[in-house]
């Protein structure tokens, strides 16, 4: 009896052994599980922060890209309104080149007056005098009125071309006729002209220019150009000149 006691004492021992062995085994089974999850947790979270940030760097580089100009940096409406005016002259198909173009044509055609007293465009007003016609002829006074409190000099030829609305030259800026002329002096208020030159329709073969929807005009030796809205001023025959500047207003 003493025996068989023994060995149920030992198979009880042994039992208890193996339950506290698989106890610990599923605890700790619990435990990796319950870890596991937590870092798959706090791995989503930077996963997603990391998603949202780079959205503006996604755009941005789509933007790149696109090759839609200098303004990445910038991924707000006005960004876009600035890419587009980047773009547009390097298409060449908007106005805005084609009117930087007739800008530097016209201002190369003006006389250059580097006098330290010379009128600039900010300091003067422009108006078209009337025409007068004759013998096939027409000439119109452009008009420069000194509108500052200071004396200033003009001296030579204007640029001149005809601009329609979509900021393209018409034809080509105005040529030089006659002499040079000598300097002239504006008192506030004084004025000086040019006189434009064309043709009437129907004297030489070559059709008339279409009717502009600007004159600019670049003063002698200034880079700044001043623009005069006006459509009756057509020429015709390709005759489209202008004259040094003289006192007066032509008038």
């Amino acid at each position: 009896m003493s025996q068989h006691a023994g060995l149920r004492r030992g198979r009880k021992a042994a039992t208890a052994t193996l339950i506290a062995a698989a106890a610990a085994v599923a605890l700790t089974a619990c435990q990796g599980t319950g870890a596991g999850s937590g870092d798959a947790g706090a791995a989503g979270a930077p996963s997603d922060a990391a998603s949202s940030s780079s959205a503006p760097a996604t755009t941005g580089g789509s933007d790149s890209a696109g090759g839609t100009g200098g303004s990445t940096t910038d991924t707000g409406g006005g960004g876009q309104h600035a890419t587009q005016d980047v773009t547009q002259p390097s298409t060449g198909k908007g106005g805005a080149t084609v009117a930087r173009t007739a800008s530097a044509r016209t201002a190369a055609s003006a006389s250059a007056d580097r006098s330290s007293d010379r009128c600039t465009a900010g300091e003067m007003g422009l108006r078209l005098g009337r025409a007068d016609v004759g013998a096939g002829n027409i000439y119109r006074p452009l008009v420069f009125t000194n509108k500052s409190r200071s004396t200033c000099t003009l001296r030579g030829y204007p640029g001149v071309s005809l601009i329609q609305r979509d900021g393209q030259m018409i034809g080509k800026p105005a040529t030089r006729e006659g002499a040079a002329g000598r300097a002239v002096t504006l008192k506030p208020g004084g004025s000086a002209y040019a006189v434009l030159h064309t043709i009437q329709d129907g004297l030489k073969d070559t059709p008339c220019w279409k009717s502009p929807y600007l004159l600019q005009t670049y003063p002698p030796g200034s880079t700044e150009s001043m623009t005069l809205r006006t459509s009756d001023l057509r020429v015709c025959g390709g005759e489209f000149t202008v004259t040094a500047l003289e006192p007066g207003t032509g008038l």
